[in-house]
């Protein structure tokens, strides 16, 4: 059995959003019913009201795969749907099926639902919800989602008692078993989703989020490179550049060897940049950002990610780039490197860190 001492935010989805329902009844006997065993798991439930929370129908412009958001409300809910391990919906069935609402939240998003676990206490007359969950189950498994095999059920004439819920103990063990699966299944596929994702914030397009980079990205950022670097080529009239040339067992390695970060504008790579220690030297390099996402501001995002990931004692950051790459040496030294020399048609640059402080790990 899996067992971790990792927390874990379980995020507890009411989709019913008419008046007189039953939903806040529903999530309120989950989380009270496992309140005890979340404490012991570490688990925090959160839940999410779709009333409360007022998701329009989906309206923005672009697919949800890109991750691109322009309406605050998507990001909103993006936040709280990227910011948990674990889901519980706890839906209704309106004719045969699961509530326009439920399947608008679904909708409204993509990779944020990817790779976790969801459970579904469904609630209905004849068949007690059931078949709302299994369309709702349906969606939620194209999503990337995994369901879990623990289900609670409600008839609403043997369950429900005036406003609230007949006691039952063995319900309530269910609730349980419900948790504790998501909470193992939760670790089981902390693998399959990028960790320490973060999103990128004043430079490019919304939606671009930043990650350490894994041994399956190797191949998409050899593309990026020979990309990046062919501009290197013609600025400085050469094709004599490791960048250009280097074979993906070499990228590979350096992923492995260095601190390598990628940016992804959706689930496509549009920039990286890596680093490693030298000693008291930070040295910066790699660093590339795809033609259709420069002039944001995104390489200097980069460049100070970097320099903030450098471990304590640093006393400089060091990097290297074309003598005759232009665009890179006004990026560099705005951003406070000096030319330390030039050789080979190589100009090495140099920066200080400032007396009194020194780089934090993001």
């Amino acid at each position: 059995m899996y067992t971790s001492t990792k927390s874990r935010n379980v995020l507890v989805i009411v989709p019913s959003t008419r008046p007189g329902r039953r939903g806040p009844v529903v999530s309120d006997w989950f989380t009270s019913s496992v309140a005890g065993r979340a404490s012991e798991l570490q688990v925090r439930c959160t839940v999410a009201d779709l009333a409360e929370i007022g998701l329009p129908f989906l309206d923005e412009p672009e697919e949800p795969s890109t991750g691109r958001y322009v309406h605050e409300h998507t990001r909103r809910w993006s936040e709280l749907v990227e910011g948990s391990d674990a889901f519980v919906v706890c839906t209704p069935e309106y004719n045969h099926a699961m509530p326009a609402a439920l399947k608008n939240a679904f909708d409204a998003l993509s990779a944020e639902w990817a790779h976790k676990p969801v459970a579904f206490v469904s609630y209905g007359n004849t068949s007690a919800g059931t078949r709302a969950a299994q369309m709702a189950k349906s969606v939620a498994v194209t999503l990337g989602m995994v369901p879990v095999s623990a289900t609670v059920n409600l008839r609403i004439a043997d369950s429900f008692a005036g406003e609230g819920l007949v006691a039952d103990p063995r319900r309530d063990a269910s609730a349980v078993r419900i948790l504790d699966e998501l909470h193992e299944l939760a670790g089981l596929l902390d693998a399959l989703r990028v960790p320490g994702r973060t999103r990128v914030d004043g430079a490019g397009p919304a939606g671009l989020t930043i990650a350490p980079a894994r041994d399956v990205d190797a191949g998409e950022l050899l593309v990026l490179q020979r990309c990046c670097w062919v501009d290197e080529a013609l600025a400085n009239t050469t094709l004599d550049i490791h960048a250009l040339h280097e074979p993906l067992d070499v990228v590979l390695r350096g992923i492995r060897e260095q601190a390598t970060w990628v940016v992804r504008d959706g689930a496509r790579i549009v920039g990286a940049v890596r680093a490693q220690s030298r000693g008291t030297t930070w040295e910066i390099g790699r660093l590339m950002v795809a033609p259709d996402h420069r002039g944001r501001g995104l390489g200097r995002y980069l460049l100070s990610w970097a320099e903030n990931q450098a471990p304590k004692g640093t006393e400089r950051f060091e990097l290297f780039t074309g003598a005759m790459s232009t665009r890179n040496l006004r990026l560099y030294g705005r951003a406070g490197y000096h030319h330390e020399s030039t050789s080979a048609g190589v100009a090495h640059l140099v920066k200080a860190v400032a007396r009194g402080t020194e780089p934090v790990a993001a």
